[in-house]
């Protein structure tokens, strides 16, 4: 007899009821998600999002992660926010309780297959797109499918997500060779995980059938991308709460060295002198550039990043165009990066940090919005009303709060984003 397939264990697992709790911590992520939609509204992907067909959540795809303010699960390596929500959107499920439901089976789905992936993986594949359509097709399948409602068949739902998660997964993909050049690979990745998920949802209401072993099978997702998968674990409680939500606009990995900086700051008043940074392998992977050239490669820079705290503290929208790249350059030559194996030992469990000035150092183990460290619903909110504000939108943060914290139809948040895209 053949072993349970992981995704088999995965469909029983999501055919579970929703907590009331993380619905509720859901309408925080809805809320998230909304205000990096509207922040990146000005940006060549907002043109890009304008003039693309589909639903508005498809075009919204193009939107959430722009600014590099996603939110993000830490062991899965991965943002979940603008796959999950887009593709809500544009399932559009009938009422709130679903729509909220199928986010949260949504984000369970993506965080559970993102955090079997290996570092070989990471070097090479984009979690958020890989994983995504896995998230994507198990949103869409439960905003859709009327099993998933109150009452429903838990035998049909079970059998139909084993399925969709088989079809997205046999055309999973998303490499990162997009961190190297100046393109739109990134965003293209969201959306097309999200077209992808529906289609998935789709064809399996339709009567389609997927591999069950698409991802230990031998010709699988673990085998092609893959040195040694980790084992799939389905806790107890939801994923969600584990989620963590970005305060500033650079890459997660440069969160822990801004953290750690504008601690020993607080301490010294100003970082005079050569500055060490310290942290764990992937954030110099991905964030070593002391040399940025533009406004991503500012985002994915710790020196940009310490250097902003050096000269003026918490980092803000703003600075990370030209002008702010050429004012950090000075610092920026006294800071060196080099790798904590400590830091990188607990990763990816825990971000963390140590900076050094003189003979005074902070060390961070988690960063700030990680589930150790949490951003408050006020904190959430006046980062939304900072979004808005960048995209000209201050005036709807009432409006989207409301309907993000409180709403009872999900048709009210796709009215607002038809706003702002039409």
């Amino acid at each position: 007899m053949m072993q349970d397939s992981l995704t088999r264990r995965l469909a029983r697992h999501l055919s579970r009821p929703i907590e009331p709790q993380d619905r509720e911590r859901a309408r925080l992520h809805l809320l998230d998600w909304m205000g990096c939609v509207a922040g990146a509204l000005p940006s060549e992907a907002g043109a890009i999002a304008h003039r693309m067909p589909g639903t508005v959540g498809e075009r919204a795809a193009w939107l959430g992660n722009k600014l590099e303010m996603d939110d993000v699960h830490r062991q899965a390596i991965l943002h979940p926010g603008p796959i999950v929500w887009a593709t809500a959107l544009s399932a559009a499920a009938p009422d709130m309780d679903r729509f909220l439901g199928a986010a949260v089976r949504g984000y369970e789905a993506m965080i559970a297959v993102g955090a079997t992936f290996d570092s070989r993986h990471y070097a090479f594949w984009h979690n958020t797109a890989t994983a995504g359509v896995f998230g994507a097709a198990v949103t869409a399948l439960a905003s859709t499918d009327p099993d998933f409602a109150e009452g429903g068949d838990a035998a049909a739902r079970k059998h139909r997500l084993m399925h969709v998660l088989g079809l997205a997964g046999s055309v999973s993909g998303g490499l990162w060779q997009m961190r190297h050049e100046p393109c739109d690979a990134k965003q293209w990745h969201v959306a097309h995980a999200i077209k992808t998920g529906l289609h998935a949802a789709l064809a399996v209401q339709a009567g389609a059938r997927g591999p069950s072993y698409v991802l230990e099978g031998p010709q699988g997702l673990h085998a092609a991308t893959t040195t040694t998968p980790n084992p799939l674990v389905l806790p107890q409680r939801g994923q969600i709460p584990g989620v963590s939500f970005k305060p500033g606009a650079a890459c997660r990995h440069a969160h822990p060295a801004i953290d750690a900086a504008l601690a020993l700051k607080a301490q010294l008043r100003k970082l005079d002198g050569p500055i060490t940074v310290e942290t764990y392998a992937d954030a110099l992977t991905f964030c070593d550039r002391p040399d940025p050239v533009d406004e991503i490669e500012a985002k994915f820079s710790i020196q940009h990043s310490v250097a902003l705290v050096a000269l003026s503290g918490v980092p803000h929208l703003g600075d990370f165009d030209a002008a702010a790249i050429a004012a950090t350059a000075p610092v920026r030559a006294r800071i060196t990066l080099c790798e904590g194996t400590d830091f990188t030992g607990r990763y990816p469990a825990h971000f963390g940090a140590r900076v050094r000035c003189g003979d005074h150092e902070v060390s961070l183990h988690d960063t700030l919005g990680d589930p150790e460290r949490p951003m408050t619903g006020a904190d959430i909110l006046a980062k939304t009303g900072a979004l808005l504000a960048l995209g000209g939108r201050a005036r709807d943060l009432d409006h989207v709060a409301a309907a993000a914290l409180d709403g009872t139809n999900p048709a009210t948040v796709a009215t607002i984003l038809e706003g702002w895209l039409r």
